[in-house]
């Protein structure tokens, strides 16, 4: 069993995600901390009504962003936390942070990396006339939307597209997809060479 905590900014919809593959035994693990750099978001609330428990940790109140993230590692060690896991977290993450825990963050991002980091994503394929777009768990590194990639699903970008329905297609995937990249790292299934991540003994469909 893994023990997860996430760190979150906004509505939480990958947190709902993820709470309801652990109600549904698809991930052995539990939420042990949901973090939040916003007192309104609503993943907090989301997360109490499952009786998972919460903290706001208001940037404001520290000198950098390193000693922000040093309280955030504090609370995750304290809660004794074996993967971290992004979900819809706004803040880029310190090399300290990324330090502690090394191949353990996961973040899912609603583009086909390495297209279209950042934000706006869905804008710029239609801008940019892809065919397809989709979704990528990926662990986090040091770069933006850069680190080594566990899973992708593609979409289908139709031509009468706009960047909303495009992305409420890619959220379903990525609803989809984030659970079962933390059951395989639950499982002890990947392993990482390089910038490739392999999943041991298994075949995705």
């Amino acid at each position: 069993m893994v023990n997860i905590g996430v760190l979150v900014s906004g509505s939480g919809t990958n947190l709902q995600a993820i709470i309801e593959a652990i109600e549904a035994g698809k991930i052995e693990g539990k939420i042990c901390i949901v973090i939040s750099d916003n007192p309104d978001a609503y993943a907090i609330k989301r997360a109490k009504k499952y009786n998972i428990k919460t903290q706001y940790i208001n940037y404001k109140e520290f000198s950098n962003r390193e000693e922000y993230d040093k309280k955030i590692i504090s609370v995750l060690k304290e809660k004794d936390c074996d993967l971290v896991v992004l979900a819809g977290y706004m803040k880029i993450l310190t090399p300290c942070f990324i330090n502690v825990y090394k191949n353990k963050i996961m973040n899912i991002h609603p583009a086909l990396l390495p297209s279209f980091p950042g934000l706006h994503v869905q804008k710029k394929a239609i801008d940019h006339g892809v065919k397809v777009s989709g979704c990528t768990v990926h662990f986090v590194d040091e770069g933006l939307d850069s680190g080594p990639i566990i899973i992708q699903q593609v979409v289908e970008v139709k031509d009468d597209d706009t960047e909303e329905s495009l992305a409420e297609r890619i959220l379903r995937e990525e609803h989809r997809i984030y659970p079962r990249a933390i059951q395989l790292f639950s499982e002890g299934k990947l392993i990482i060479k390089g910038r490739r991540v392999f999943i041991k003994e298994e075949n995705l469909k």
